[in-house]
């Protein structure tokens, strides 16, 4: 561990932190692989990265885009990525694959570690069974390491971990489990946005816009709709190769991407270009101030002590649509 930023006094900080103390194990956020993979390659393929043998990622589901710009340029296409799924609450990995035994897949978690037993459940609270299919992640059977209560409110445990589905650890994320029982992690259950009775999650739409190549990072959140309920707002990072591009054109093309991967339903009402997102330190967006700006609440966006940048939720605000 070290103290800083990945980018003082330069985007290869990491990088010649690896060299110098020949690194075998390095393990992030995907929004440190995004915000270094916007920037020239050179900060990376000038350092000497052979004493790595495991890449791991963590905070939030990695997109598609940034895991191959992980595996090739960090990892030189010889080290496994783990793609850890857990949580504080959880005191540990739940789901991982297990270097150089499970074989890797772009943006899945993969397999439960041994003793783990998810779950997909449904709106109904029941479970869904075999493969190609999605629903709410809970945990069916107790494992060490799990959170035993909150201090000094043991009832505020039970509801926030227990009440959902009889018997089981509701996580908070969806996930889903493909033909071969891996599974991905889609979110939190609370970012899916119902828009004109079409329930949609925000992690596979920010999937499709992060692969356009003028694009580095995106955020969706929803705001009211008078017609749709709800609308999907975008907060969008240029790579800088984007920079000099037209905006309006942009902002169709991307729409374009997502009709493509997703379908148009998942179109994007509002699309701002933004120079960052507001992050806590561990690098995970704070979507709840994003969604009261898009909402036009900025009266009251809560605490912001945990931001590691919060000078950019002002830009946002003062630039917002």
């Amino acid at each position: 561990m070290f103290e800083g930023v990945p980018s003082y006094p330069d985007f290869g900080r990491f990088w010649d932190v690896v060299q110098k103390h020949k690194v075998t194990q390095f393990y992030t956020a995907p929004t440190a692989i995004r915000a270094l993979a916007k920037e020239n390659l050179n900060f990376v393929t000038e350092h000497d990265l052979s004493s790595l043998k495991v890449l791991g990622t963590v905070g939030e589901p990695i997109n598609e885009e940034a895991w191959h710009w992980y595996n090739d340029h960090v990892g030189d296409k010889k080290c496994p990525i783990v793609d850890t799924w857990w949580q504080t609450e959880t005191g540990g990995i739940l789901i991982s694959p297990i270097p150089f035994s499970t074989p890797t897949k772009p943006t899945y978690a993969t397999l439960p570690l041994p003793g783990i037993q998810p779950a997909l459940i449904d709106e109904n609270g029941e479970e869904i069974t075999g493969n190609q299919v999605d629903g709410r992640l809970c945990i069916k059977f107790p494992w060490p390491s799990m959170a035993r209560t909150i201090w000094g409110d043991h009832q505020r445990y039970k509801d926030t971990y227990f009440s959902a589905f009889k018997n089981m650890y509701f996580t908070g994320d969806g996930a889903l489990r493909d033909e071969v029982g891996y599974y991905r992690i889609t979110g939190r259950v609370d970012d899916v946005i119902i828009v004109s009775g079409h329930n949609l999650g925000t992690a596979p739409i920010e999937d499709a816009i992060n692969e356009h190549p003028a694009v580095a990072e995106s955020a969706i959140v929803g705001f009211p709709h008078d017609i749709k309920g709800n609308a999907l707002y975008g907060y969008v990072i240029l790579k800088e190769t984007g920079e000099s591009r037209d905006r309006d054109n942009l902002k169709k093309e991307i729409n374009q991407v997502i009709t493509e991967h997703i379908g148009p339903i998942a179109k994007l009402d509002k699309i701002q270009f933004v120079p960052g997102l507001p992050k806590t330190r561990s690098g995970k967006i704070m979507r709840r101030i994003l969604r009261k700006i898009a909402s036009k609440d900025t009266s009251n966006l809560g605490d912001t002590s945990t931001l590691l940048n919060p000078e950019v939720v002002e830009n946002i605000i003062e630039k917002a649509l």
